[in-house]
């Protein structure tokens, strides 16, 4: 019984004896164990959601940079093109006017009859006379409608004389409407018409001189084609496209030549195409009505075809 006493007595003097911040730093230690474990979490989520938040922003900075730039590109771009098509349409009477006034203007210094717009009423005996009398050895090429003639004018100026012989309602109606397509139409991708001659049956036209004859003479004649590179054919494609987009774009109302092919493409000494032969064409909508289908077999455009069948069919119903 004395020894219980004794170890119950030894107890309490060690319990006053111990210092208040052992206790303590204990107690502080025993919290840090298990909230501590918490605390360190707590803090690793905060830094992962900061560098989350840091990242986003930074992509969203970047992303709406590039669609800045994106945006100030396409407007530039758009300005450019805008500006470029309006130039173009402008200058582009000008242009053709300046490339085609030395042929016209050294034409028109020569003797003739007299004048018809920008096109010269000739002299029959004017033509004989620079075609000698309309001479064999000066044939370039013939057609269904007549002979090509090479007329020298005044010793020194050269062009080309379309003979159509015959009267006919075809022949007739072909050549006025060659005359006054001509007139109006002035390209540096069309051929350019220097005057005309009606005398008697015999109607005739002066062009300008393409010195390389017509594609057709160049891939077809003696050469073979020889003489045209890769670069040659796709620069004459290129200028019978612009010739065509002149035709449908920019005249008022569209012109259809309705006869495109190899022989109506001439080539000057600079393999410059020109598109000629206008016997044929005729304008869209409304005014286009009543014109029967005309054109070489195989070279009438398959939307045109199309549309005057349709538009046959609907007469006859009607």
């Amino acid at each position: 019984m004395w020894q219980c006493f004794l170890s119950l007595l030894s107890l309490v003097n060690l319990a006053r004896t111990t210092p208040v911040s052992t206790v303590s730093s204990f107690s502080s230690q025993m919290e840090a164990v298990s909230p501590g474990m918490a605390v360190i979490k707590v803090v690793h989520h905060q830094d992962l959601n900061k560098r989350i938040l840091v990242t986003l922003i930074v992509a969203s900075t970047l992303l709406c940079g590039v669609l800045l730039f994106l945006l100030y590109f396409w407007i530039c771009r758009h300005k450019i093109m805008k500006n470029s098509n309006g130039e173009a349409k402008r200058n582009l009477e000008p242009t053709k006017t300046i490339s085609l006034s030395p042929i016209a203007d050294q034409f028109n210094s020569l003797p003739m009859a007299c004048k018809k717009g920008s096109v010269a009423v000739i002299e029959y005996r004017l033509l004989e006379a620079a075609t000698n009398n309309f001479r064999k050895s000066n044939v370039l090429g013939e057609g269904g409608r007549g002979r090509v003639y090479k007329a020298c004018f005044d010793g020194k100026f050269l062009a080309v004389v379309k003979k159509l012989d015959g009267g006919g309602h075809n022949v007739e109606r072909e050549f006025e409407n060659e005359v006054d397509w001509l007139i109006k139409i002035q390209h540096q991708n069309i051929v350019s018409l220097l005057g005309y001659c009606i005398h008697g049956e015999s109607k005739l036209l002066v062009y300008e001189m393409m010195q390389n004859g017509s594609l057709e003479s160049q891939l077809h004649g003696l050469t073979r084609g020889s003489a045209l590179t890769w670069q040659l054919r796709m620069k004459i494609a290129i200028d019978v496209a612009r010739a065509l987009e002149y035709l449908h774009e920019h005249c008022n109302p569209p012109v259809i030549h309705r006869d495109i092919k190899s022989s109506n493409i001439l080539l000057d000494s600079d393999f410059n195409a020109k598109l000629s032969d206008f016997g044929l064409a005729v304008v869209t909508g409304s005014q286009n009505k009543n014109v029967k289908l005309s054109g070489t077999l195989g070279y009438v455009a398959p939307e045109y075809l199309l549309e005057v069948t349709e538009e046959f069919f609907l007469r006859q119903i009607d």
